[in-house]
């Protein structure tokens, strides 16, 4: 008689909590270096700021905000057992995801036309506060960005379980840890969009 299959939940969700707080202290660390620049080029931070377009910033954080609020959704959706309603959120949170890159795509696209990149002739002639803003702007977006990547990826592969029927209502640890995952590419980004974007 072959033995039921064991599934730890809590070891799942536990290793994901873990992972996430590594994270949580990348981006952290990143924070911690803006604010020990900010404090040192308080001005040319604030100069620097004002070359970032903040209706992308706002438009990319309305995205980011209602893809978490999918996600939410949908690890409720599979819990009811609503397979078509969880593919139905869980494609929609991809939409953003991908919303959100082709924005950041475009934004960092005008700027690098503009020469607004680290290295630049135009970044080189201006302050040192200027670069070393540019430097961690290109760095922290970057770096979020390929989170954001990541986790669209890891939501598609999800949904392809969903699919399968492989995560149900009986087992949506998947599901639930990748919303997880989601929930804090969005905290990060609440974060990075007033320090940078609405610096005064």
């Amino acid at each position: 008689m072959s033995q039921p299959l064991h599934r730890d939940y809590i070891g799942a969700k536990l290793g994901m909590w873990l992972f996430l707080f590594t994270e949580l202290i990348l981006f952290g660390g990143l924070f911690l270096l803006y604010a020990v620049y900010l404090a040192r080029y308080p001005q040319e931070f604030t100069t620097a700021g004002r070359e970032l377009n903040v209706l992308f910033g706002a438009v990319n954080t309305i995205v980011l905000l209602t893809s978490s609020l999918l996600a939410a959704m949908a690890v409720t959706s599979i819990q009811r057992d609503q397979r078509p309603a969880t593919l139905l959120l869980l494609a929609g949170t991809i939409l953003c995801a991908l919303l959100f890159l082709g924005i950041k795509y475009f934004e960092w696209s005008d700027k690098i036309g503009h020469g607004i990149y680290p290295g630049s002739s135009r970044i080189i002639a201006g302050p040192p506060g200027e670069s070393v803003f540019f430097s961690l702007y290109y760095l922290t977006t970057g770096l979020h960005g390929l989170h954001v990547l990541i986790g669209g990826i890891l939501l598609a592969f999800v949904a392809a379980r969903v699919q399968q029927g492989k995560v149900n209502s009986g087992n949506y640890s998947w599901l639930e840890n990748g919303a997880l995952y989601w929930h804090l590419v969005d905290l990060i980004w609440i974060f990075i969009f007033p320090l940078y974007y609405l610096i005064l």
